[in-house]
């Protein structure tokens, strides 16, 4: 009886809030928005995990993280064992703590969400990786003695990290080739210093590092060297991370006047041309005052959060459906709305007006109507006759989705790709058209999470290790 009435105490404890910058301060700087738990929060929050024998938490986890272990060294006050824990499976535990969709993932499957709120697995992971790094404790794990083989990984994103980390302890060689000048993907070129800082990148980074990975940066294999010339090199295995990169627009009138970018040209010239340092670094953006962003997901939302800070009077979301169907996480909505994004739903642009110079200089739109589901489930927007308006921009950014990049398909004989362009790979092994060839991530699935991007890359790897110890 007192063990029911301890659980019954134990799933009444509330969840424990995260502290975060004031709104009002944050839009003028670049650190993070969540502050973080203190020690003796995590342990409180860590405490409210009941231990289940049937754990769900951990089948909602695409990289398969012993959720229960770590939390309950957490709340034993063994922080530098969790964070250990965590990297037992996950090579990045500090990236994966701050832009997991948790909710929808690990946290969605936790027993006590069923009459209360999950735990916050998302935000112990933080802390726990954090502690570690902040402690300079950072533990080594023993590398099987080297087998003979070598791996190349083609890009150095959450994909290609998950892989180089996984194979690089059962022996391998592994070189990893990433095309920009750091390593990270979209990990540093896409989500912004405030979401996740670029040191915290380099650190994970330095660790695989550590552990024998080789990162090469400048490489743009497909241009420099193709898949083939690496085989030729030596490589016995070679794996295929490199996203979902090519812009796209919506190929409506005015899209070529200036002050129109590409989501992923104005997060990476932001991100990595360090355009947020201004004045100390003067990149050549445009510093608009009324920005829009088109789009409705996590990239819109960092890139309206982004033009804030770059100092926009106005920054205005630009959805042609209803707040119900937006694709971006709810945290990510709600910092964005307490941080004063103006949303324009059930709007969709039919045209850009610009200026005698070619600047753009307005957006004209209409408003929508949501008729019947599409294929995706969601209700399909319906143009409303006669709803023409215009918003007063002089910047926007079009966050619709990206494309696959078509330089390696382009140069590997016999690689198969889908009608879209991303490469053909079986979704539990990584398996592509190609001997020896594996791919995942969003080259694979088109545009999704970090988290998923890491889940290919760990099933890759485990198949890479198995066709080389067959072979």
């Amino acid at each position: 009886m007192e063990n029911n009435e301890k659980k019954e105490k134990k799933e009444k404890v509330p969840r424990h809030k995260m502290p975060e910058q004031d709104p009002k301060v944050r839009i003028h700087n670049y650190n993070e928005v969540p502050i973080g738990y203190s020690e003796e929060t995590a342990m409180k929050e860590a405490e409210r995990c009941i231990q289940c024998k049937k754990p769900g938490c951990r089948t909602g986890c695409p990289v398969g993280v012993d959720i229960p272990a770590f939390v309950k060294l957490i709340a034993e006050g063994k922080f530098i064992e969790a964070a250990w824990k965590l990297k037992e499976d996950s090579a990045l535990p500090a990236v994966c703590g701050r832009v997991c969709p948790q909710e929808s993932q690990c946290e969605k499957f936790c027993i006590l969400g069923k009459k209360d709120e999950p735990v916050a697995i998302g935000r112990l992971e933080r802390f726990a990786a954090d502690f570690e790094r902040n402690s300079g404790q950072v533990k080594i794990p023993e590398i099987t003695a080297k087998n003979g083989k070598k791996v190349a990984v083609v890009g150095a994103g959450p994909a290609g990290l998950t892989v180089a980390g996984d194979l690089i302890k059962l022996g391998y060689e592994v070189t990893i080739y990433e095309a920009l000048h750091k390593p990270g993907g979209v990990l540093v070129y896409g989500i912004p210093e405030f979401r996740l800082p670029k040191s915290i990148v380099e650190a994970e980074i330095n660790y695989l590092e550590k552990l024998g990975v080789k990162v090469v940066c400048n490489a743009v294999i497909g241009r420099l060297e193709t898949i083939d010339e690496l085989f030729a090199e030596g490589y016995d295995a070679v794996f295929l991370g490199v996203g979902a990169g090519a812009p796209v627009f919506m190929g409506i009138p005015g899209e070529n006047l200036s002050g129109i970018y590409s989501a992923n040209e104005y997060l990476t010239r932001s991100n990595l041309m360090k355009a947020y340092l201004f004045p100390e670094y003067d990149t050549p953006i445009v510093r608009g005052k009324n920005v829009a962003v088109i789009g409705g997901g996590n990239v819109a939302m960092d890139s309206v959060r982004t033009a804030l800070r770059l100092g926009a009077d106005n920054a205005y979301i630009i959805y042609r459906r209803s707040e119900v169907e937006l694709p971006a996480r709810a945290e990510e909505v709600h910092h964005a709305k307490e941080e004063g994004v103006q949303f324009k739903l059930l709007t969709n642009p039919v045209e850009y007006i610009g200026d005698a110079n070619g600047w753009v200089t307005g957006i004209k739109c209409v408003e929508m109507e949501l008729g019947e589901p599409d294929e995706s489930g969601r209700r399909r927007p319906v143009e409303k006759k006669g709803s023409e308006f215009v918003i007063d921009v002089d910047t926007v950014v079009v966050s619709v989705g990206t494309n696959a990049n078509p330089i390696i398909p382009m140069t590997t004989p016999g690689l198969e790709t889908n009608k879209w362009g991303y490469i053909v790979a079986d979704e539990e092994t990584g398996k592509t058209s190609r001997e020896g060839v594996y791919a995942g991530g969003d080259i694979v699935t088109g545009s999704a999470t970090v988290i998923l991007a890491m889940g290919a890359g760990k099933k890759a790897a485990a198949s890479i290790h198995e066709y080389l110890s067959n072979k």
